[in-house]
């Protein structure tokens, strides 16, 4: 099954970007400070009703004026498409400032990879995998090249999850080379190893392409069909069909399309530790896994769990996913704020410093604002 094309350049920060000082790790950030743990979004996803954090008593709502001020400096920034704000549930804001509509499925990037570590905890929980200690090898029987360094054997479904595989990585500067070969899942594992498996974080979509033919393998099934019937269904979101590689796997960790407002309810269901509606989607105890810290970002500076950044806002514990352009789902549990923010997916947002500005909207308007709050209105346009 031939892969689609073109396709895309990899949603990833640029290797020549990399921070090294922990003045130019804060500045990086923007206003998400670096943070230590996120033991807070954990309990808050697992509790939602739970006693608010230190810093201030529990608000409702969105103050207006520092809304309306947010909403101004949004609307100036030329990439930025779509911001959607909830609040204990409910669509404070849903704003278009140019590009397609809230409803209509827009390229998300590399927030694929959180809805891959999605389907992998779904498929822990019902029996598919083993669980993330369990070794990928024998699920990809067939692809793994005669020469391949014997280390792959070692590799775990949790080395791809947090992108501590050890391989080579498949992004950056070498992703254009690893799509054009004609076996993606056979390049990926012939790569030298630069580390051991379980070493540092090595931000590699090839990661999450592998954890992808996994799940498939196991389930039977492919991807988009897990994904339609895990998250689409539930959360009664569109799935559309997105890139395959020349065997026919769907693409892990990059091009998917969804919604703005099918993001919206995927974060809102981390937030709720699992639930949508009232019905379970994800085990609570994934959501607590994927926030818990497991490896740092040498581009970002940010912990990284299963596929989530996790970092600070004005000291308000958040767990992000981040797409090539700035496509970004922002959980803030301790003040039940779930965040969508959509941008343009042909132009950077690392390197550009556009995800600072974004990082910004969040902590200096829209948790702010939540801080404040307001009489449980937004702008609702």
């Amino acid at each position: 099954m031939p892969h689609s094309s073109p396709v895309p350049s990899d949603p990833e920060p640029n290797p020549r970007v990399r921070l090294t000082g922990r003045r130019d790790l804060l500045a990086a950030a923007g206003w998400l400070a670096l943070c230590g743990g996120i033991a807070g979004p954990a309990r808050a996803a697992a509790a939602p009703g739970s006693a608010p954090g230190p810093a201030l008593a529990r608000t409702a709502g969105l103050d207006a004026a520092l809304l309306e001020e947010t909403l101004a400096r949004a609307a100036e920034l030329p990439n930025l498409h779509a911001l959607l704000v909830a609040r204990d549930g409910a669509e404070l804001v849903g704003r278009v400032f140019r590009g397609p509509g809230l409803d209509r499925p827009v390229n998300v990037k590399s927030v694929s990879k959180s809805v891959i570590a999605a389907l992998a905890g779904i498929a822990i929980e019902r029996g598919v995998l083993q669980g993330v200690d369990q070794r990928i090898l024998p699920l990809l029987d067939g692809f793994v090249p005669a020469a391949a360094d014997p280390r792959v054997a070692l590799i775990t479904v949790d080395h791809l999850l947090t992108m501590r595989a050890g391989l080579e990585r498949t992004s950056g500067r070498n992703y254009g080379r690893w799509v054009a070969s004609d076996n993606w899942i056979r390049d990926a594992l012939a790569r030298p190893f630069v580390d051991e498996p379980g070493g540092r974080m090595l931000y590699s979509t090839g990661s999450y392409h592998l954890l992808s033919a996994v799940l498939t393998r196991a389930a039977g099934t492919s991807t988009l069909a897990l994904a339609r019937d895990w998250l689409g269904e539930p959360l009664q979101i569109t799935v559309p069909p997105w890139t395959r590689d020349p065997q026919g796997f769907y693409l892990g960790g990059n091009n998917m399309a969804l919604a703005p407002r099918a993001l919206l309810r995927f974060g809102e269901m981390y937030r709720l530790s699992g639930v949508y509606e009232g019905r379970r989607v994800l085990p609570g105890s994934w959501i607590e896994a994927s926030w818990t810290p497991r490896v740092r970002s040498p581009f970002t500076g940010h912990t990284y769990g299963y596929g989530w950044f996790i970092a600070k806002a004005r000291g308000h514990p958040v767990a992000y996913a981040w797409g090539y352009g700035g496509q970004m789902i922002y959980v803030v549990p301790d003040l039940a704020l779930t965040v969508v923010m959509t941008s343009d997916p042909a132009a950077p947002s690392g390197r550009s410093g556009y995800v600072r500005q974004l990082h910004g909207l969040l902590a200096q308007g829209i948790v702010a604002a939540a801080e404040r709050g307001g009489d449980g209105d937004g702008d609702g346009a």
